[in-house]
């Protein structure tokens, strides 16, 4: 199921989300044109076993690996996604909270791969985690919403609107059964960081809730310490 567009239409200009999806296009354009690639991706993705938590450098890219893709179609899809639920997010958490919300929930996707195998030698990138966070907000904000959505199955195809709620459920638990399906060969050859979409996106669920806690303190009135 591939999503086309969603049915809560968001009046203000996503500047965060365009900013997000220019520099992922730019960085893209980068690695694509770098001398050579196979070391621009070495120097920017996450390679588990080159994290040292002692040496703040090898932290960096927990950051810059966000910015990487596999391929066109692994960039063309992210994006498409980011496009699809983020500006209703940006819309309801405001521009800042949004962009913590996005690289939180890219790093902490990242961590969650991580830990799975922290002496996996090969490179990880990728904003799946990030994006990820983004779904797991919309799912908390907009889960009334319909997603209008392209399905093929098997020699049928049409296009119909499916409700937020269930869409984003069914990604979810594809990605964690996805996931615990590839535990067993989790130091074999790479392939899709599916634990990363699972951190990501109950990042960004937490994440929601905790902006919304604190937005509705605000209105009630209370004093928190």
């Amino acid at each position: 199921m591939f999503p086309i567009s969603d049915s809560h239409k968001s009046n203000k200009i996503p500047f965060a989300t365009l900013a997000i999806i220019a520099a992922n296009i730019f960085v893209f354009y980068q690695q694509l044109t770098a001398p050579d690639g196979d070391a621009f991706i070495l120097k920017y993705a996450l390679t588990p076993s080159a994290v040292n938590f002692l040496d703040p450098s090898t932290l960096v890219p927990f950051v810059t690996s966000i910015f990487l893709h596999g391929g066109f179609f692994h960039i063309a899809s992210n994006m498409w996604f980011l496009w699809i639920f983020g500006d209703n997010v940006e819309a309801h958490l405001g521009r800042i909270k949004y962009v913590m919300l996005y690289f939180a929930s890219g790093i902490i996707g990242s961590l969650a791969q991580f830990f799975l195998n922290p002496v996996l030698d090969i490179p990880m990138l990728g904003a799946s985690g990030a994006v990820s966070g983004v779904l797991g907000s919309y799912f908390i904000l907009f889960r009334g919403s319909q997603i209008k959505t392209f399905v093929v199955l098997f020699f049928y195809i049409t296009i119909t609107e499916i409700p937020a709620v269930i869409y984003i459920f069914y990604w979810f638990i594809l990605q964690l059964f996805s996931g615990i399906a590839s535990l067993p060969f989790a130091s074999a050859t790479g392939g899709i960081a599916f634990w990363a979409h699972v951190g990501g996106f109950l990042s960004g669920i937490i994440l929601t809730r905790r902006f919304r806690m604190k937005k509705s303190e605000i209105i009630e009135g209370e004093i928190i310490v």
